[in-house]
């Protein structure tokens, strides 16, 4: 049996399991995918993951608020990865764990797939926290021009900023002091904040703000149509749903837990989304 986990808070809708074990049984596998949540089994994050690690889990998937954390714990080979400073997963190998961050390049995977070769443009990212770093940089791997990052935490906004603007792209990567004055003139405006998820609700942009822009994502799929992407929907803009970032990083973690091929088409299929 490959035993695998989601550590995060708010995560019981989450269809992490749902992917994994039905990814497990159409390679001819056993997995057994637990949710972690640290408050409900009364430990920290370090306590869960010790926990996890020490009973014979393959792997982890981390979620908010813990993937900036999970990066202390691990060890990190990828280069654009150490830059993000964030992992989402986490594979427990004989010489200790290993941090990836297939964030990154699930975003890219959902962009392409909802948008091909149509450019990024300008973007307005809201929310530079774990998640947010991954799809900053994956914007970076994508061309986009300028870059607005916004963050209730001005610190965390300056670091991702920074971040981006050592990749010498020749983006112009600047700190926004609101999500609205970002959103003006924008190509496209991406929600990382966890603004919208079940159990916690809102929005981080009005629907008067994202007139004229061309495109929306919204990193939170749970539910799927958020009220962020459905005021970006009234507004005309294209949408890529937090499903397919879900979707996207799930194949790439399912490559990196156990290295077995998967028909993403039958998985799609089997899960639905």
């Amino acid at each position: 049996m490959i035993r695998l986990g989601l550590i995060g808070d708010n995560i019981a809708a989450s269809k992490a399991p749902l992917l994994h074990e039905t990814a497990g049984r159409l390679a001819g596998v056993d997995v057994r995918y637990d949710r972690l949540v640290p408050k409900d089994m009364g430990l920290g994050f370090d306590g869960v993951f010790d926990h996890a690690r020490d009973s014979g889990f393959r792997g982890l998937n981390v979620t908010y608020p813990y993937k900036e954390r999970a990066a202390a714990r691990v060890h990190v080979s990828d280069p654009l990865v150490q830059a993000i400073g964030a992992v989402n997963t986490v594979r427990f190998d004989a010489d200790g764990p290993q941090g990836f961050n297939t964030d990154y390049s699930g975003f890219m995977r959902a962009y392409r797939a909802a948008r091909a070769e149509q450019d990024v443009g300008r973007v307005c990212l809201i929310g530079a926290g774990g998640v947010g770093k991954a799809v900053g940089f994956a914007l970076i791997g994508l061309g986009a021009t300028d870059i607005r990052c916004v963050d209730t935490d001005t610190d965390k906004a300056t670091t991702l900023a920074r971040s981006l603007a050592a990749q010498e792209t020749g983006a112009r990567i600047r700190v926004a002091p609101s999500a609205e004055g970002a959103a003006k003139g924008a190509d496209g405006i991406i929600n990382c904040t966890p603004l919208g998820m079940e159990g916690i609700g809102g929005t981080p942009l009005p629907e008067a703000a994202m007139h004229g822009a061309s495109w929306a994502f919204d990193a939170v799929y749970t539910p799927v149509h958020t009220p962020f992407l459905q005021s970006a929907k009234r507004a005309g803009l294209d949408v890529i749903s937090g499903y397919e970032l879900f979707f996207g990083q799930g194949i790439d973690a399912w490559e990196v837990f156990t290295g077995l091929p998967l028909d993403t088409a039958a998985l799609r299929a089997a899960i639905g989304g």
